[in-house]
């Protein structure tokens, strides 16, 4: 199953390559999108991702999942809607959403996390409609959400497991003496 991530400068870089880098590791592929076409865009620690796909070029057929980073780069999605268009496809065709820190802001803004479990940045957390729990990871069917930096392994391991199953997600573990 393929997976795409949306970003635009300001992304945190621990929560969007580290995820992919652990996707990739257990033999996903993933595609990295600009948000505005860019070719070259800074993290929030002005560490640059080239090569990235324009956004235009974006087809929802080829991806199961969608992954969101956070880090300052979320206020700019969250005013994006080709982005919150996208996440609503992915919402409506119950596909697979990973949010990590902030990103899970931009789905309780958009009610997304009604009567669901989530984490997020626990200052971010709002009235979303579902339930918060302080946790690193939290998976609710096909919402996967990590609520920091500090969670990017753990929810690398989740958003692995979910797409590929508990025992690629411990071949995993083993492999980065986890």
């Amino acid at each position: 199953m393929k997976t795409c991530c949306i970003i635009t400068n300001g992304f945190e870089e621990i929560e969007a390559i580290g995820t992919i880098a652990l996707m990739k590791r257990n033999g996903l592929e993933v595609d990295l999108y600009s948000l505005n076409g860019e070719e070259v865009l800074h993290g929030k620690h002005s560490i640059p991702a080239c090569e990235l796909k324009p956004l235009s070029a974006f087809c929802f057929d080829d991806y199961g999942c969608l992954l969101i980073a956070g880090g300052p780069e979320w206020v700019e999605l969250d005013k994006s809607e080709p982005f919150k268009k996208i996440i609503r496809e992915f919402h409506d065709a119950g596909k697979y959403i990973a949010a990590i820190c902030a990103a899970p802001t931009i789905l309780g803004r958009m009610g997304l996390l009604k009567g669901r479990n989530y984490t997020c940045f626990t200052s971010m957390n709002a009235d979303f409609g579902g339930t918060y729990v302080d946790q690193y990871v939290v998976t609710d069917g096909k919402l996967i959400t990590g609520r920091s930096a500090a969670a990017t392994v753990d929810f690398g391991i989740a958003v692995c497991e979910a797409l590929q199953g508990t025992e690629k997600a411990e071949e995993l573990k083993k492999a980065i003496y986890y």
